[in-house]
């Protein structure tokens, strides 16, 4: 059972993006990551999907917002790149001759939607704007 990153890396993008005067090449997009191109393009294209994203092809293409920063949420990035729920709930049935067998689903899937609920609420409130601003601030104060 592991976490994915892709929500972390979408954000990475769309923020380096959102500091940039032109498009950028997924080479140096993967540069900022830390990542290999092919995933940064894989990334790119599931942002663009959802209009996030405008790619250019060739020798001067590279990857833009398609939109202001301040039109983008993180929930918008979080649905364009994830494609499970915030909690999964059991992969088989669980037993049904068994109290908490027979409960534990219904139980659990209240859990999971207050608090996917919560998440989704939280994402909305920030913009990639606001994560710029946020790591403009943290490079100022580094600086001193």
């Amino acid at each position: 059972m592991s976490t994915s990153s892709r929500f972390a890396v979408a954000v990475h993008i769309l923020t380096l993006l959102a500091s940039a005067s032109e498009p950028l090449p997924s080479s140096l997009i993967a540069g900022s990551v830390g990542t290999n191109p092919a995933l940064i393009r894989r990334l790119i294209g599931q942002l663009a999907e959802a209009g996030l994203v405008t790619s250019t092809m060739g020798s001067t293409g590279g990857s833009a917002l398609a939109r202001p920063a301040e039109r983008i949420t993180l929930l918008d990035v979080f649905r364009a790149v994830e494609t499970t729920a915030l909690i999964a709930l059991h992969q088989s049935a669980p037993n049904p001759a068994c109290m908490v067998g027979r409960e534990i689903t219904g139980a659990l899937r209240l859990v999971a939607d207050r608090a996917q609920s919560a998440m989704d609420i939280t994402l909305a409130e920030i913009t990639i704007a606001g994560m710029l601003a946020d790591v403009e601030h943290a490079a100022q104060r580094r600086k001193r």
